[in-house]
């Protein structure tokens, strides 16, 4: 495995892990040969600014995940190799249903990080009707993980809330209780990943990005899981720009299409979700 590393050096488990390079993906010409030194068959792209950070400096959210992108796509072409790409429920904007989102719902988003994201899944379809690239992607929705902190996205404070109650025993959320989002807890999302990519070509219909809904419920509800492990636990919801995003995602995602095609099932709900990232997260931070 390779882990490309743009602009830090890696984690020392990851550094630990296989051998890592640091690559700049704004340069085309680096892709090109680390794929033809190291022997790569597949690129997995997950580069790229989020939206929360993305809305401070659009500029550079559009130039680090359009150019990226195509620089990827474009050594993935010549040198005939599978790419994964994800997107992400910020497609999504006025117009569509926030209710089971349907696969081609209107596609107008809010934020600079959305606008890449739709463009993203147009130029990975255009790159397989043009040159027949495989490029396969799905629409994330929040992703939740013991493993890394936050990252700058709009989901962050369904990360953050676990983090602050086993080190504080209160967090003040930037969303208001009441605000449901799709979220999809880490081991889900990495086998998304990597059931879709190993989904037999015959077998993907879709080549802009599947939805996957994983579990939805409200900020007030994650936060009374987590009393019910730590009871004195507290939470403030104290809204700011963020909110205005997450009113503009779905609440839930029709993910029929992903079911049917490559057969994705998530595994874990709110509860299993919950108990298995208190206990992870709980001994990582006291190892830290």
């Amino acid at each position: 495995m390779i882990a490309a590393v743009h602009s830090r050096p890696p984690s020392d488990q990851l550094a630990e892990s296989g051998p890592s390079v640091k690559l700049d993906l704004a340069r085309e010409g680096d892709i090109s040969l680390l794929v033809e030194d190291r022997a790569i068959t597949e690129i997995w792209h997950l580069a790229a600014v989020l939206s929360a950070v993305g809305e401070k400096d659009p500029q550079n959210a559009w130039k680090v995940n359009m150019s990226s992108l195509i620089n990827v796509l474009e050594v993935s072409r010549k040198a005939n190799l599978r790419v994964f790409w994800p997107s992400s429920i910020a497609v999504f904007g006025k117009g569509a249903p926030r209710i089971d989102t349907p696969q081609d719902a209107p596609l107008v988003p809010t934020s600079m990080y959305g606008v890449t994201k739709v463009a993203g899944e147009l130029l990975c379809n255009y790159y397989h009707l043009k040159y027949g690239s495989d490029v396969r992607s799905v629409r994330y929705p929040g992703i939740i993980s013991s493993e890394t902190h936050p990252g700058g996205g709009t989901t962050d404070y369904s990360v953050e809330m676990f983090y602050e109650a086993i080190q504080k025993g209160r967090y003040t959320c930037f969303v208001r209780e009441d605000t449901i989002l799709p979220l999809m807890y880490m081991p889900d999302c990495i086998r998304a990943t990597v059931e879709v990519m190993d989904a037999p070509a015959a077998r993907i219909r879709r080549w802009t990005s599947y939805n996957v809904n994983g579990a939805s419920f409200s900020a007030g509800e994650l936060a009374g899981e987590i009393k019910k492990r730590i009871a004195d636990f507290e939470v403030e919801y104290v809204p700011d720009h963020r909110q205005a995003i997450a009113d503009s995602w779905p609440m839930s995602l029709d993910d029929r299409e992903a079911r049917r095609d490559w057969g994705w099932s998530p595994r874990y709900d709110l509860k299993a979700m919950a108990t298995d990232m208190m206990e992870k997260l709980s001994k990582r931070l006291r190892r830290e």
